[in-house]
C-alpha cells in the first residue's frame, strides 16, 4: 500500500467531509429544508458557483476517461475536448438571468420544477423524472467506477473493495449536507482541480524529455497520434464538430448544471462566475487531455485506459505529490457524484412524490424520504458499477446525449418562446429521446456525426410545429 500517496489524499477527503458536517447543522436547524437541501437557499457567489459548475461537470469522464481516450486516440482527442471550453458561458449567458428570474417567479426548486409550471402539464413533468433517473444512472455508474478506479490503481487493493470505500465516503457527506455541502465542497474541489493538473502536466512533460521530444515519440509510433484525425483516423471534421452540441452547446439542457443556474444570489455573482469558469474549465480540459496523450511515451501498453491518469501521477510525481495532485480527479468524481445522486433524489421525492403522491407530506417525512431515496440510489448504483467497462467515458457521453435530446428545446424554447407549449414540449421529449436510443444502438453516426444531433435537430422542428399545430387547443383548454 503507497501510503506517503495515501495520505494526502485522506486529508482532502478530510476536508471534504469537514465541510460537508458543518453544512449538515445547518440543515438541521432549517426551517426551509427543501430549498436549502436540494438548492443552498439560493445563496452561492461568483467564486463558489463558478467552481461548483466546473467541479460537477468535470466528472470521471474528464478527469479518468478523457485522458484514457486521449492516451488511445492521440492530440485529436484534445482538439475535441477543448469544445467544453465554452460551457459555463454558454450555459449562464443562454439561462442567466432570465431563468434567475422566472424560477424564483415559479418558486421552483429543480428543473422539472420549472417545466411543471412552465407547461401545466403532469406528462411533461413524469417524462422528465423518468428520462433524469434513467439517463443519469449510467452517468452516476461512470463516476463510481472512475473514483473507485483511482483508488485501485492508489492504494493497491481490488476493484470491488476500493468501489466500496468510494461508495462508502460519497454517501455520508451527501446524505448528510445536501446542495450546500456540494457547492462548498466543490469550491474546495476545483481550486485542487485547477492546481492539481498545472503540476501533473509539467511533470509528465519533464518526464518525457520536453514537448518536442514526446512529439517525436509519439510521430515515431503512430503519425496519427499528432494529427487532429486520431489515431484510426476516425476523428472526422463532421463527428468533432457535431460535439459542439454534445459537451459544448447541450450542455445547457444538462439539469445538474441547469439548476446552478438558478442557485447563485445576484448578477455581480453570475458575471463573475462566467469568467471564472470559462478560463478554469479551459485550463483543466487542456491540461487533463495533454496529459493523457503525453503519457504514452513513458508509459507505453496500458490496456486499461482509465488507469492511465493515476498511474502516470504515480510515475512522474514523488509519491506525496501524486497523492495530492490525485485529489484532482477524486475531487471532481466526488462532486459530481453528489450533484448527480441529488438530482435524482430530488426528482424522485420533490417532482414525482410531493407533486403527485402525497403533495401535503409533512418536512419531516420529506426530509427522511430525501435521505432515505438518495442512501438507496447509491446502493443501486454500486451494483451497478461492479461489472465496468474499461473505458467510463462512454457511459458518461451516453447520459450526456439522452438528457439533452430530452431537455435542451423544452428548457430554451420554454423560456424565450411564449407560443410553445406542452403538447410541442412533450412530443419534442419522446421524439429527442427516442431518437437518441434508436440512433446509438443502431446507427452510432449518422451521417458522420455524434448521435445526439440528429435528435436535437429533429425535436427542435417537432416543438416548433406541434407547438403551432395546437394553439387553438391550448386556448380552449386555458378558456
Amino acid at each position: 500500500m503507497n501510503w506517503q500517496a495515501l495520505v494526502p489524499l485522506i486529508g482532502v477527503i478530510l476536508i471534504i467531509f469537514g465541510a460537508g458536517v458543518w453544512a449538515g447543522k445547518y440543515i438541521k436547524s432549517s426551517n426551509t429544508f427543501i430549498q436549502d437541501y436540494f438548492l443552498g437557499g439560493r445563496s452561492l457567489g461568483g467564486f463558489v458557483l463558478a467552481m461548483t459548475m466546473t467541479a460537477t461537470y468535470g466528472s470521471a469522464s474528464s478527469f479518468i476517461g478523457g485522458p484514457g481516450t486521449a492516451y488511445t486516440e492521440g492530440l485529436g482527442w484534445v482538439l475535441l475536448a477543448m469544445t467544453q471550453v465554452s460551457t459555463g458561458y454558454f450555459v449562464l449567458m443562454v439561462l442567466g438571468k432570465k431563468f434567475a428570474i422566472v424560477t424564483r417567479k415559479y418558486k421552483a426548486l429543480t428543473m422539472v420544477d420549472f417545466l411543471k409550471e412552465r407547461y401545466r402539464s403532469k406528462w411533461v413533468v413524469l417524462f422528465s423524472a423518468f428520462s433524469i433517473i434513467i439517463f443519469l444512472f449510467s452517468a452516476m455508474a461512470a463516476q463510481w467506477i472512475g473514483g473507485a478506479r483511482l483508488i485501485e490503481s492508489l492504494v493497491g487493493i481490488p476493484y470491488t473493495t476500493a468501489l466500496f470505500i468510494f461508495a462508502l465516503l460519497v454517501l455520508i457527506y451527501v446524505v448528510i449536507g445536501g446542495f450546500r455541502a456540494v457547492a462548498l465542497t466543490d469550491a474546495i474541489q476545483g481550486t485542487i482541480m485547477f492546481v492539481g493538473t498545472l503540476i501533473l502536466l509539467v511533470a509528465t512533460i519533464i518526464a518525457g524529455g520536453g514537448l518536442s521530444n514526446i512529439m517525436s515519440d509519439l510521430a515515431a509510433e503512430n503519425p496519427n497520434l499528432i494529427t487532429p484525425y486520431g489515431a484510426e483516423g476516425t476523428l472526422t471534421p463532421a463527428f468533432v464538430s457535431s460535439f459542439w452540441i454534445l459537451v459544448g452547446v447541450g450542455v445547457v439542457a444538462l439539469p445538474q448544471i441547469t439548476v446552478r443556474a438558478m442557485s447563485y444570489k445576484d448578477s455581480r455573482s453570475m458575471h463573475r462566475a462566467i469568467i471564472i469558469g470559462t478560463v478554469v474549465v479551459g485550463v483543466i480540459m487542456l491540461n487533463m487531455h495533454l496529459i493523457g496523450v503525453l503519457a504514452r511515451p513513458i508509459l507505453p501498453g496500458i490496456e486499461v485506459g482509465d488507469r492511465v491518469m493515476p498511474l502516470i501521477a504515480l510515475e512522474v510525481l514523488p509519491n506525496w505529490l501524486a497523492g495530492f495532485v490525485l485529489a484532482a480527479p477524486m475531487a471532481a468524481i466526488m462532486s459530481t457524484v453528489d450533484s448527480l445522486l441529488l438530482l435524482v433524489s430530488s426528482s424522485i421525492v420533490k417532482d414525482v412524490y410531493l407533486n403527485y403522491i402525497e403533495p401535503k407530506a409533512s418536512q419531516n417525512r420529506v426530509k427522511g424520504l430525501s435521505i432515505g431515496v438518495t442512501a438507496v440510489l447509491g446502493v443501486i448504483v454500486f451494483l451497478m458499477a461492479l461489472n465496468p467497462p474499461d473505458l467510463i467515458i462512454w457511459l458518461n457521453l451516453f447520459a450526456f446525449g439522452g438528457l439533452e435530446a430530452a431537455f435542451i428545446w423544452p428548457i430554451v424554447m420554454g423560456l424565450y418562446w411564449k407560443k410553445g407549449n406542452k403538447y410541442g414540449a412533450l412530443a419534442s421529449m419522446l421524439t429527442g429521446v427516442g431518437l437518441y436510443i434508436l440512433s446509438d444502438t443502431f446507427f452510432p453516426q449518422p451521417f458522420g456525426l455524434h448521435s445526439v444531433v440528429l435528435p436535437v435537430v429533429v425535436s427542435f422542428f417537432v416543438y416548433v410545429f406541434v407547438s403551432l399545430g395546437t394553439q387553438e387547443r391550448v386556448i380552449e383548454q386555458e378558456t
